[in-house]
């Protein structure tokens, strides 16, 4: 008796399952630049209104742990915005794979989202680095930076050195770098040397004309100023850093929560509610588009 051998198709579920992990790189790209750009605006709003985790002007030390823990949550605010919207574009404008069930088709919408989102912090830090090397360089139009001078005690330099009268065009700029260097290690944990502290007062007697008590006041008022900018500096630089790898975090469930729900916006599914009015929207476009009957 002969066998007849039945041709066998290709099901579409097999193409599916080779293509699972295949990625589209144009809603990848199109949700890292949705993503960026609207966390630079949010950003851009941020800095207007006044909120920052860290800064290094000297009215930013009188800022208090309320406003710092108000930047750290606008932060990762933006984040979740930004970041949302980038991966609902990602997965609203991704195509379909064929026929595939509802979790495989959230997984890669998910993955999608992700994508768009490590795309997206790689081109916020080089373009971060690149405005921070720009803004570092100097130019004609600036003043002037001293070698070595810490920003973050410019403060405190300008009032070690300031003086009733004082020659003209005096040259402060080794002596402020050298107090500065000196003035960093007021915040370790022996402080400013004796050693140190006679020098400094040899600086303020040389560069202002201050003798005696005088001088040593000075001193000693920049010497406990400056270990309390540093302590400030040193604590804030902790809240950014913390805020900044909480709402990059936050931002990767974001991403995938909003790939996945530009998924099932793109698949005509059920969606959050807060997608109501697009669907709304969609429905009647598609009623105007649908062809009307003909009255028998």
């Amino acid at each position: 008796m002969a066998m007849e051998t039945a041709e066998v198709a290709t099901s579409p579920i097999g193409r599916v399952a080779a293509d699972s992990w295949t990625l589209q790189w144009t809603p990848i790209i199109a949700g890292a630049l949705t993503a960026a750009a609207v966390s630079s605006i949010l950003i851009s709003f941020a800095m207007t209104v006044g909120l920052g985790v860290s800064s290094t002007a000297p009215t930013w030390r009188d800022a208090s742990v309320a406003l710092w823990l108000l930047s750290g949550l606008y932060l990762v605010l933006q984040a979740l915005v930004s970041f949302g919207c980038g991966g609902y574009v990602a997965g609203r404008v991704r195509a379909p794979y064929g026929l595939a069930d509802s979790d495989e088709t959230e997984k890669r919408d998910g993955m999608h989202g992700i994508a768009a989102w490590a795309l997206a912090v790689v081109l916020g830090t080089v373009l971060a680095a690149m405005v921070a090397s720009a803004a570092s360089r100097p130019n004609p139009l600036s003043s002037p930076a001293t070698a070595n001078e810490p920003s973050v005690l410019s403060y405190e330099l300008d009032h070690l050195f300031r003086a009733a009268r004082r020659p003209p065009s005096p040259e402060l700029a080794p002596a402020r770098s050298e107090a500065g260097r000196i003035l960093l290690t007021a915040s370790s944990h022996s402080g400013v040397s004796t050693d140190d502290r006679n020098y400094l007062v040899q600086l303020v007697n040389a560069t202002t004309g201050l003798t005696g008590p005088d001088a040593e006041r000075r001193v000693d008022t920049t010497i406990a100023n400056a270990k309390t900018a540093l302590s400030r500096s040193r604590a804030s630089t902790t809240i950014l850093a913390f805020s900044i790898a909480t709402a990059l975090l936050l931002g990767a469930v974001a991403a995938w929560m909003g790939a996945e729900s530009g998924g099932r916006h793109r698949d005509g599914k059920p969606v959050s509610g807060w997608m109501l009015h697009a669907n709304r929207f969609s429905r009647r476009r598609d009623m105007w588009r649908r062809p009307m009957s003909m009255p028998e």
